[in-house]
């Protein structure tokens, strides 16, 4: 970098002074790399909050036909009862597509059926995670194959308390699937040659939402982060226990 010539004679030194200090000015700071720009906000974990616990900024209430109104309250966001469905879905274009996890709480306000059925990308396909559904106890994951939760072999049953937070956890890698409720592990499924898909009435809930059928549920704490080298290959070499 070189200095402007000034209007007065100035000693040779002088100069050298003045573009020594310019030379040694700070920078602006430099652009985050490609793809890192959804990091910034992320934790010392990793874990980059998706869900203020204030306002639906980065939200949206799903466009279902018949849908419950799509609100905060209480740092939650409140899905009422739709006819059928309600949902809030993400409404920005950095969730990723593979090698994440994603946690929340949810919880059943009220009614008998799924409460925090999520929807998510897998590569370049998605599948939805139902919990609670067919009449209150039902999940596993839709669609494998063109088989619905209840048809395929990650269909389970738990019970379901009206008004109870449950953490839920879904981890995503190139090859596998993996969920948990609470401590517990509900589904392990491999995906290699597996067809995976959403039914129709989910299609709202893209790239990644949470919906309910006929009922009434809230859902918190939505986070997101990129899984490290290690926990992609160990997830890519367990076997389902």
């Amino acid at each position: 970098m070189s200095c402007a010539r000034p209007v007065l004679t100035i000693a040779a030194a002088s100069v050298a002074a003045i573009c020594l200090v310019t030379v040694r000015a700070p920078s602006p700071a430099a652009d985050p790399p490609a793809g890192k720009a959804a990091d910034k906000d992320a934790d010392k974990d990793g874990w980059k909050a998706l869900f203020d616990g204030k306002t639906m900024t980065g939200w949206k209430a799903a466009d279902f036909h018949g849908t419950g109104k799509v609100q905060v309250k209480d740092g939650a966001i409140v899905m009422e009862e739709g006819d059928s469905m309600s949902g809030a879905t993400y409404a920005r274009d950095d969730f990723p597509a593979t090698d994440y996890e994603v946690t929340f709480e949810g919880k059943k306000v009220s009614g008998n059926d799924f409460f925090c059925t999520t929807t998510f990308p897998v590569g370049d396909s998605f599948c939805s995670f139902v919990v609670g559904g067919w009449g209150g106890k039902m999940i596993g994951l839709s669609s494998v194959d063109s088989m619905d939760a209840s048809m395929n072999e990650t269909s389970g049953t738990k019970e379901f308390k009206t008004d109870q937070w449950y953490p839920v956890r879904i981890r995503v890698t190139k090859n596998r699937i993996q969920a948990w409720i609470e401590k517990e592990k509900v589904v392990d499924l491999d995906t290699s040659d597996r067809r995976l898909s959403i039914r129709l009435e989910c299609q709202p809930s893209k790239p990644f939402g949470v919906c309910t059928w006929d009922t009434a549920a809230a859902v918190r704490d939505i986070r997101v982060r990129a899984l490290s080298e290690g926990e992609k290959k160990a997830a890519a070499a367990e076997k389902k226990d």
